[in-house]
Order: structure tokens, then sequence, then C-alpha cells
């Protein structure tokens, strides 16, 4: 059974914390790989180069969602395609191992993991969507 008085906190804890991840990840890809250069890497994976922009978009979108508890169910689950992708596409046959060369799946598999209980527990504390949330109009 969880906590109620602390497991508002601890959901809001993962979902700032993925949130933060993903926002790495997008700036990385931005600001270090460029977006033209993440777009050639999606193409030498044969995807289309396109998809590295709605990528970056999507985690930027997504991240801001979850570190603010706007809809972070659906954000949560918006950004699972994108670990999945990671996995099929770059990692997967790298091994299990994140400390094998190119990284293997564990850290994208661990992270989808995370985002599905993410998903599973909701928005927690101080999130603008949500029942509990100051944001929201209620009935009385």
């Amino acid at each position: 059974m969880i906590d109620t008085k602390t497991g508002p906190y601890a959901i809001l804890l993962l979902r700032v914390s993925l949130g933060v991840l993903f926002l790495a990840h997008a700036g990385l890809k931005f600001f270090v790989f460029t977006p033209s250069g993440a777009a050639g890497f999606f193409q030498s994976l044969g995807l289309p180069g396109v998809l590295a922009h709605v990528t970056i978009g999507v985690e930027v979108l997504g991240a801001l969602a979850l570190i603010t508890g706007f809809h972070a169910r659906i954000a949560a689950l918006a950004l699972l395609p994108i670990l999945i992708g990671a996995i099929v596409f770059v990692h997967g046959h790298n091994g299990w191992l994140f400390s094998n060369e190119n990284g293997g799946w564990e850290f994208p598999a661990f992270w989808a993991l995370a985002l599905i209980v993410q998903a599973l527990l909701g928005n927690g504390a101080y999130a603008l969507s949500g029942k509990d949330s100051p944001f929201v109009a209620h009935a009385a």
C-alpha cells in the first residue's frame, strides 16, 4: 500500500527526474549533435531524418509536461516509443549492459519501465493537472 503522506512526493520525484533526463537528452540532440546531425544519425539507422526532429520535439514537450505535472500519465506514455526505438534501433544489438561498447539496452529498458510506473502512478504532488491541483477547477 502506498503511504498517502509521502507517496505523492515520491511520484513527484520520479516525475521530475524523468522529465530532467528527457530534457537533457533533447538538449544533447539539439545543442551537441545538432538537429541535422541527429537527423543524419537516424538516417544511418534506416529511419527518416525528420524523425529526429519529431523526437527532439516530443522529448522537450514530454519533459516539460512531466516536470510540471501536466497530464503526466499521457506524457509518460507518449515518451515510451522513443525508448522502445532506442532499444530496437540503437542499443539492442549491443547486448544487455549499458557499459558495453556503444551502450547496451539496460538503461533504456529501465527508463522505459520507469515511464510505465509513472503512467500507472499519475501526477503526484505539485502537478499542474489532476484532482489535487490548485490550478484545476473542481465541482463543489
